[in-house]
C-alpha cells in the first residue's frame, strides 16, 4: 500500500511549506486533484501549478484528473511533472488510447472509479494500468466523509492473485 495525501485543501499561498510538510509525513507520493468544473462541479488547478510544484519535492506526483475530456491534456500534465496520471473510467476519454498516450510519454497510468461504478468495469484494463483508484466519496469536493464500501463491494473488488 502506498500513501498519497491530497493537497487539495492546502494553503496555496504557502505551497513550499505544504510540500515540505507532506514530505515530513513520510508520504510515498503527492496526490494532485485536478478538477475541470464540468466532470465535477468545482475547479482546482492545472498544469502551470503542477509545474511550479515540481521543483519543491522529489516525491512522485499522482495526478488525478477529474475531467470530462482528460485525454486532451495528457501531454500538458506529463510535461508539467506528473509521474502517474489517473483519470476516471466514467469520463468521455477513449480509455485505451488515453492509457497508451500516458505510457508513450513515459508515465504510469491509472484508472479511477466513482463509488457507484462496479469494480468489474475496470477489469478489462487491468493489464494496462499501474494503479486503480477506487473512490470512497463522490469526486469534486475536499474534506468529505468517508463512505465505507459494503462487504459485497469489497469482495467484488478483490483482484485475482495472478494480477
Amino acid at each position: 500500500m502506498k500513501v498519497s495525501p491530497s493537497i487539495l485543501t492546502c494553503d496555496y499561498a504557502h505551497l513550499d511549506r505544504e510540500m515540505a510538510f507532506v514530505e515530513k509525513t513520510g508520504a510515498d507520493m503527492v496526490h494532485l486533484d485536478v478538477m475541470d468544473g464540468v466532470f465535477v462541479p468545482n475547479l482546482s488547478f492545472g498544469p502551470p501549478v503542477i509545474a511550479r510544484l515540481r521543483p519543491l519535492t522529489s516525491l512522485p506526483f499522482d495526478v488525478h484528473l477529474m475531467m470530462q475530456l482528460p485525454h486532451r491534456l495528457i501531454g500538458a500534465f506529463a510535461d508539467a511533472g506528473a509521474d502517474l496520471i489517473n483519470f476516471h473510467l466514467e469520463s468521455d476519454a477513449p480509455i485505451d488510447e488515453t492509457l497508451a498516450d500516458i505510457r508513450a510519454r513515459g508515465k504510469k497510468a491509472a484508472l479511477t472509479l466513482k463509488p457507484a461504478t462496479p469494480a468489474e468495469a475496470v477489469f478489462p484494463y487491468l493489464d494496462r494500468v499501474d494503479m486503480v483508484l477506487v473512490m470512497t466519496v463522490e469526486p469534486g469536493f475536499g474534506c468529505l466523509l468517508y463512505t465505507s464500501p459494503s462487504p459485497r463491494d469489497r469482495q467484488k473488488s478483490r483482484m485475482p492473485s495472478s494480477a
